[in-house]
């Protein structure tokens, strides 16, 4: 999906902010300028999260490597961890443990330090507490249910730390549910902001549970053509796909995957996108999505396709 204009603006912002700190100026106005070419230059045809990995790219070059998150990731992941048999037992009691995990997996999805200005502990207990309240569109889970009763190969493409223990949990109730479903994860492939990859899927125990692979790269989202050539055909072979988080749904958009989105709509852009408001869940499959970017209102809307 195009890098919508909004996010290119939002990717300058940032990197000024990065380098504010440092002293030297003509350097920094040089790597200004090189940013800037980046969009110019792709931003008509690429992604953003092919954007930022190009940009995270340029900052090493530039200035070293960015900002370490594994102490925050794995004060995260052992975060959930600790509510882990809390939650499933939660889940467990409801009429529906797999829609009532998608629940908590949206709430999870508050875990981004690059969608989210300022995560806070504060604001994540009470999204997750709330949770049990939200809904999931039925029509949207029907059809859902009826895709995974009729599919033997599911993959599930994560996002961010922490929130991965609930697509743990998910992905539990899911083959608890389809027996016969063949279940695996996708993690991101090189350290990019929190963003889980095979560590943090080995320390929350996804490993255990179902066969994870690296998706080769370091883009902030699922960027196919940065795929390996396995890894790809494991995501084309699937008679089922979730994409989870907002990275993932602007990197696999359009690109012909189908995929269910599942995420939380956290920025500006995604607010306006959807027409919904901060912290409200989106899920649904692609084809049943019409993304409108912005009307005389400034205000998008998320419509269903009609049926053919």
């Amino acid at each position: 999906m195009q890098a919508n204009s909004m996010c290119i603006a939002c990717m300058i912002d940032k990197q000024e902010k990065q380098i504010r700190p440092f002293p030297d100026e003509h350097k920094k106005s040089d790597y200004m300028h090189r940013v800037l070419e980046i969009l110019y230059r792709h931003g008509r045809t690429e992604s953003s999260p092919w954007l930022a990995e190009q940009i995270d790219r340029l900052y090493e070059e530039f200035w070293g490597e960015s900002e370490d998150y594994t102490e925050i990731k794995h004060q995260y992941n052992q975060l959930l961890l600790a509510k882990e048999k809390e939650l499933v037992g939660r889940i467990r009691e409801s009429e529906d443990p797999v829609e009532e995990s998608i629940k908590y997996v949206c709430a999870a999805n508050y875990i981004d330090f690059s969608a989210v200005e300022h995560v806070t502990e504060q604001t994540f207990e009470a999204l997750l507490e709330k949770a049990a309240l939200e809904t999931v569109p039925q029509e949207e889970y029907r059809a859902f249910q009826q895709d995974l009763r009729k599919a033997k190969r599911l993959v599930y493409l994560t996002d961010n730390c922490g929130e991965i223990v609930l697509d743990k949990v998910l992905i539990r109730f899911l083959k608890e549910s389809y027996p016969n479903l063949q279940i695996a994860a996708i993690v991101r492939g090189n350290d990019v902001i929190n963003d889980a990859t095979m560590e943090d899927a080995r320390e929350v125990g996804l490993t255990d549970l179902v066969p994870c692979v690296g998706n080769d790269n370091g883009a902030p989202g699922t960027v196919l053509k940065r795929f390996g050539r396995q890894t790809r055909r494991l995501l084309l072979d699937a008679d089922v796909v979730i994409s989870k988080g907002q990275g993932n749904f602007e990197g696999l958009f359009g690109e012909g995957v189908n995929p269910y989105y599942l995420f939380l709509c956290k920025c500006e852009l995604f607010v306006r996108r959807f027409g919904l408001e901060q912290y409200q869940s989106v899920f649904v499959k692609e084809e049943r999505v019409n993304i409108m970017t912005g009307g005389a209102d400034g205000k998008g809307e998320l419509e269903k396709k009609e049926e053919a």
